[in-house]
């Protein structure tokens, strides 16, 4: 009786219930998207180590206080929060491109798409007016004019890491922004539709949502800290 119970029974990896049991382009964006975390990470990992280990570094409610056309407003922290909660919002039009796609709703993943892709440009348009206001006050790879909490002179390792972190997150911002527009043609032309799955949305998403979590790491640590 026991051994007919055993026979009878479905096996954990049978049924398509395996945890390996993933299409491999997905699989192989994961793998992709781990070893980019990495790189994110050692990039982080060497700014705390820096920030923590000296003995001053600039206040960002200074640094960081300027709105477009307002000039020197002095608003902490609220331009780079607008770009944040962009960068979230299309997230969330990513979310629902993919459920559109999984329903086989060809106009709903158009829509949400150029949604996702209009908050994209938005976000790097944003980075690049900021760039462009840091640069104009003087700062830059080598150049910090910026001073300390405490008054005294801060070095360029604040600028250094600014520069080389926030570009090479907007970097994939911009490749994102890339994918997203191949897939919004393909979506278009019906290759998706024809083919009888969106799968390419949802590899596309995965990119998408790491970016947008990893600007929350890039947030916290340059904003805040």
């Amino acid at each position: 009786m026991a051994q007919i119970a055993v026979a009878g029974k479905q096996k954990w990896w049978e049924g398509g219930k395996s945890p390996f049991n993933v299409e491999y382009g997905k699989l192989m964006m994961w793998y992709f998207l781990m070893s980019d975390a990495f790189t994110f990470g050692a990039f982080l990992i060497s700014y705390g180590t820096v920030r923590f280990a000296s003995n001053g570094w600039p206040d960002p409610n200074h640094v960081f206080n300027s709105m477009p056309f307002m000039g020197h407003a002095n608003l902490p922290l609220v331009f780079v929060s607008i770009m944040t909660f962009i960068l979230i919002a299309s997230s969330v039009t990513m979310v629902l491109a993919v459920g559109e796609g999984h329903a086989k709703n060809k106009k709903g993943v158009i829509n949400y798409m150029i949604a996702t892709i209009i908050g994209g440009i938005l976000f790097l348009g944003c980075q690049a007016w900021e760039w462009h206001h840091l640069h104009e006050q003087g700062a830059w790879w080598g150049r910090n004019p910026f001073m300390n909490f405490d008054g005294t002179q801060s070095s360029t390792n604040f600028t250094n890491f600014f520069f080389t972190i926030t570009g090479f997150h907007g970097f994939h911002v911009l490749s994102g922004v890339v994918i997203n527009i191949v897939m919004l043609i393909m979506t278009v032309r019906g290759v998706f539709e024809r083919r009888g799955s969106y799968l390419m949305i949802e590899k596309a998403g995965l990119y998408w949502h790491f970016v947008d979590l990893v600007w929350v790491f890039v947030f916290t640590c340059f904003y805040l800290f």
